[in-house]
């Protein structure tokens, strides 16, 4: 089976200020890292190689998944001093990878594609990429891929575009030598930068596994509560709490995310609100639709200090 990379590696801007206290791969979904569920997809599809590539708080992200013994996997890093991007961090992982043929899966969605079933529409198709995509329902809020009746990728779309376009789900399998036009080491912010000068050398070299598959949006504060919430509700074996919460007997929690090391207090009251780690709630006061964090380092947009909380609305 081919291996994996997945990128981890991302500042998490759309989801800040939760970024800015676990890397967005490490944020948990419904009782489980992100990142862990992307890897626990792949093992599944018979995939145990995998290299994350690591810039943001990346403490956060390896002292959940270590060597991926937990997860029957080989896991190694690719450590990147300043980020290289969608395109740049994939040719640096070329040489951990090894491998002429690796799938590359974002770290920051998720999705339930089928992995077998993309990695086969690839090796049938002989192109340079294949990527998962579905048919698009929000062109107002993602960029899209441009595909023809015959599943070749035309171009892409920005988004608001009206051009008819399918959504990537963020999983695709790529021939190293793909990336080989990037010098190893050099920033590229995203595949869309090599991607259409592949499409002029190479026509026809990128094609497109067209499936139902949902894709489940993790980018802002308001969709990482809502997908985790639906999760919950989904899985018999998810939680909304972590290890070590401590809830006063006496308080009120209802449809929010508590990440590890909280307390929340007596007489307390939580309605969809998402406390991060080492959150203390004062007693007897009542938060709803809002972040809870530490009120450790400069406050981001929109926060503001109550007592020792950095407070902000989702």
């Amino acid at each position: 089976m081919i291996p994996a990379l997945i990128l981890t590696a991302g500042l998490g801007t759309r989801l800040r200020p939760l970024s800015l206290v676990r890397a967005k791969p490490a944020v948990p979904v419904a009782g489980s890292p992100l990142v862990y569920r992307i890897l626990r997809q792949l093992h599944s599809a018979g995939i145990d190689d995998a290299v994350l590539n690591l810039h943001h708080l990346p403490h956060t992200i390896t002292r959940q998944i270590g060597d991926g013994s937990d997860l029957g996997m080989h896991i190694r890093y690719s450590w990147e001093t300043s980020i290289l991007g969608s395109a740049g961090g994939p040719r640096q992982a070329l040489p951990l990878l090894d491998s002429s043929t690796f799938l590359i899966a974002n770290g920051d969605t998720l999705t339930d594609v089928d992995v077998s079933a993309l990695i086969s529409t690839h090796r049938r198709s002989g192109a340079l990429v294949t990527m998962a995509v579905t048919q698009t329902t929000e062109p107002q809020k993602y960029g899209g891929v441009a595909v023809n009746s015959d599943g070749i990728v035309t171009g892409f779309t920005t988004r608001g575009s009206s051009q008819k376009s399918c959504h990537f789900l963020g999983l695709q399998v790529v021939e190293a030598a793909a990336l080989m036009t990037l010098k190893a080491g050099t920033p590229c912010e995203s595949v869309a930068a090599v991607y259409p000068a592949l499409l002029d050398s190479h026509p026809g070299s990128i094609r497109a596994h067209i499936c139902s598959a949902v894709f489940f949006d993790i980018g802002t504060p308001n969709d990482y509560l809502r997908t985790s919430l639906l999760l919950a509700n989904q899985e018999t074996d998810s939680s909304l709490q972590g290890a070590r919460v401590h809830l006063d007997q006496t308080a009120h929690v209802d449809a929010s995310i508590l990440w590890d090391d909280v307390y929340v207090g007596a007489r307390s009251r939580l309605f969809g609100c998402i406390v991060t780690d080492g959150s203390r709630v004062p007693d007897d006061t009542s938060w709803t639709n809002v972040t809870l964090r530490p009120a450790i380092g400069e406050l981001t947009h929109g926060e503001r200090r109550i007592g020792n909380l950095a407070i902000a609305p989702i």
